[in-house]
Parts: structure tokens; sequence; C-alpha cells
């Protein structure tokens, strides 16, 4: 490999190292003040930072979240750069959140746990995983953008 190789994959290798963090943060900060809210109106009976532990290594549910949070931030980080600009780039990375990683959590986590697909099919649960999936898209994006070296283009362009 050339030397001048190194600083393309250098930043190929920040891209999704930034996409975790982001994804991460993502979920303890706007998934989950989304959750306590949509907790607070009575929509949902889950709560913000959940300890409850996860199988199989016995972390809290919300660190838990945060993890996955941080792995879909990767996928993000590797498609954000196709959203269009402008306020547009919002209503993508909301519509991201609340469609891939929701459509994931209902037709492969949720089977896989033994639960029904679509949460059920009752509406409050299923526009709970919209808004707070939603939610994450944006904080994702958030925070993406305020990492140094993520973006190509200026911030003024988002």
């Amino acid at each position: 490999m050339s030397a001048t190789a190194y600083p393309t994959a250098n930043r190929n290798l920040w891209s999704l190292v930034a996409g975790f963090v982001a994804g991460f943060l993502g979920v303890l900060i706007f998934h989950q003040l989304m959750l306590g809210l949509l907790h607070l109106i009575g929509l949902t009976a889950g709560q913000p930072y959940a300890l409850r532990a996860i199988p199989p290594l016995g972390i809290p549910a919300f660190l838990s979240a945060a993890f996955w949070g941080g792995v879909w931030g990767i996928v993000f980080a590797l498609v954000h750069h196709r959203f269009p600009r402008g306020m547009a780039y919002w209503v993508a990375a909301f519509l991201f959140g609340a469609i891939f990683p929701t459509l994931v959590a209902w037709f492969v986590v949720l089977p896989m746990k033994g639960m029904p697909a679509g949460n059920g099919w009752q509406l409050a649960g299923m526009l709970t995983g919209i808004l707070v999936n939603g939610a994450w898209g944006i904080g994702t994006a958030f925070f993406l953008q305020r990492l140094p070296g993520v973006l190509g283009a200026s911030r003024r362009d988002i």
C-alpha cells in the first residue's frame, strides 16, 4: 500500500468510528429523551435509562441500546452523505432512523426474542419505535456533523 493511501484509509476508519460515537450518543440523549417524553404523555410504559440487565452480559438496557445505536450509527455514517442538504437532510435523518432500525427491530429482533413481529401491531408500541428511532436519527446526524473530519463539505451545507 502506498503512503498516499493511508490518509484516505484513516479518514474512512475515522468516519466509521465517528458514526459509532454519534449513534451511541444519539441513543443516550435523543432516543432516551424521546422515550421519556412518550412515557410522560402516557404513550409507552417504557422508561428512559432503564437499568434492567440485558442478557448475555447483563449490562443495563439503555447501554445495550446505545451500543446498537452505535452499530446503526456506522451504517448511518456510510450513507448520510447521500441525503439531501438543507432542511431535507434532517428529514432524511429522521426517516432513516424511523424506518431502518425500526423494521429490523420489528421483523428480526422481536421474533428472535420470542415476541410478536411488528410489536404486536399495537399502534402505541409501533409509534413509540418509530418516534424514538427517528429521534435517534436526528441525534446521530447532529453529533456526526459536529465531529471533526467527518463531513467533506462545510457544515453550512447541511
